[in-house]
């Protein structure tokens, strides 16, 4: 990036994004907005193969063993799920990394779940497991490393696909072979090792550091990381809405102590002192060490007084917000419901549109787990793989609760495994009727 003027290595972002738009600019011969329809186009694609690996994704859950054929119905019914579902669909319209990471993510689920697959257990968690003789779990599960690997390229959390298959092996293998688990998970680390090195090894060369992944803070040399004020945010932020209004804003814009929710101050002298350090802030614009110090001591002072509201209730806040969000982030809708009378009296089609993609969430998202809980009663071998998927889920959704800006575009990475899931309940209707 340009830096004072001069183009600067930096390892603030992965790696992969940029590539894309560069093999685009280069393909079009043109740069920034102008090549704004190739991007388009080319995500465009890889959302629609995105589709064919949910529908893959959908068949290896229904098969009943390996060696049975395909099951046509999940795979018809998760490519519709999955061709029709507009919160994916939307961010092919935008310059952000969610069409990669939902492609990689189902990509790498497919060779994890298949690893999975072939150690036989009869009853997980209960019973011994019967373990293939040849290596064939190990390939596969480095396949879905190097997968992973290439999605980590574009979203530095994605390993937490592989943390996940790791510990549902251990329970595959914890009654009958420690070596099979360590070589298992060993060949998932190491794929994801050999995509990443030269990534981190530019890092190395470059920086000075070996970076495998972005850092957390994405400060240039120098720059104050403004951890008191992250957690001072942390402390009452959970809605996406308030970081347009507080975060968002910090070294860019004033910030006003008058648009902060109330529930950011326990008391009136609390917000007297929060009103006396944005007031410095907003001379200049520019958050000091001293001002930062400032927020860190109300943070301390906040999770003193309520831990259970900073470690417990907030954090279980901010995976209810990031899963039933409407997801109209990307539409020109504000978002407003209510009052019912008086919104659809000032704006009908707003409120109805949000309402629509609310409904529209709870569908995919019920049908998701409706599969899973259906998967794992009817089909006992799938069960590895069901734990697999909801723990994955349950990981990702966790780390999101950590982060200072908790948005609803960082879940859709789960919507691959998730309309898997719901495929199997609509698959089983069909075979019904």
């Amino acid at each position: 990036m340009t830096v004072g003027g001069q183009i600067t290595p930096v390892d603030l972002r992965m790696p992969g994004y940029p590539a894309f738009l560069v093999i685009i600019y280069l393909l079009t011969g043109r740069t920034g907005a102008d090549a704004r329809t190739g991007v388009l186009l080319a995500q465009i694609g890889v959302d629609l193969l995105s589709c064919l690996v949910i529908a893959r994704l959908a068949a290896l859950l229904a098969s009943t063993s390996l060696d049975s054929a395909p099951n046509k119905r999940a795979y018809s019914m998760a490519l519709w799920l999955a061709a029709l579902c507009p919160f994916t669909a939307n961010y092919t319209a935008v310059p952000l990394t969610e069409v990669f990471a939902s492609w990689w993510t189902g990509l790498a689920c497919c060779p994890l779940v298949l690893a999975l697959r072939r150690v036989k257990k009869p009853d997980f968690l209960v019973t011994e497991s019967h373990l293939p003789r040849p290596r064939s779990v190990e390939y596969t599960a480095l396949v879905g490393g190097l997968t992973a690997g290439v999605g980590t390229l574009f979203r530095p959390e994605t390993p937490i696909l592989l943390f996940a298959a790791a510990m549902v092996f251990g329970g595959l293998f914890f009654l009958r072979s420690f070596r099979r688990w360590l070589s298992t998970g060993l060949a998932m680390a190491l794929g994801g090792f050999l995509v990443l090195s030269p990534w981190a090894l530019r890092n190395w060369m470059t920086l000075g550091e070996p970076q495998f992944l972005a850092p957390k803070n994405s400060n240039l040399p120098g720059e104050l990381v403004p951890n008191g004020f992250m957690a001072w945010e942390k402390t009452w932020l959970y809605r996406v809405r308030d970081c347009y209004l507080v975060p968002w804003k910090l070294n860019e814009e004033a910030i006003s102590v008058e648009e902060i929710p109330t529930r950011a101050f326990d008391t009136p002298e609390e917000k007297q002192r929060v009103a006396m350090i944005l007031e410095q802030y907003n001379n200049d614009l520019t958050l000091t060490p001293d001002e930062d110090v400032a927020f860190a001591q109300l943070a301390r002072q906040r999770v003193a007084r309520h831990p259970w509201r900073t470690y417990l209730w907030l954090p279980a806040a901010r995976a209810v917000t990031i899963w039933f969000t409407p997801r109209i982030e990307l539409l020109p809708v504000s978002g407003h419901v209510f009052p019912l009378a008086q919104m659809r009296e000032d704006d009908p089609v707003d409120q109805q549109v949000t309402i629509l993609f609310f409904v529209l969430n709870l569908f995919y998202v019920g049908l998701g787990v409706w599969g899973a809980l259906r998967l794992w009663r009817s089909n006992p071998a799938a069960r590895p793989v069901v734990a697999f998927l909801g723990l994955f889920m349950a990981l990702r959704t966790a780390f999101l609760t950590t982060l200072e800006t908790p948005e609803p575009r960082y879940v859709l990475v789960c919507f691959p495994a998730l309309i898997a899931l719901g495929a199997q309940v609509l698959a089983r209707r069909s075979e019904v009727r």
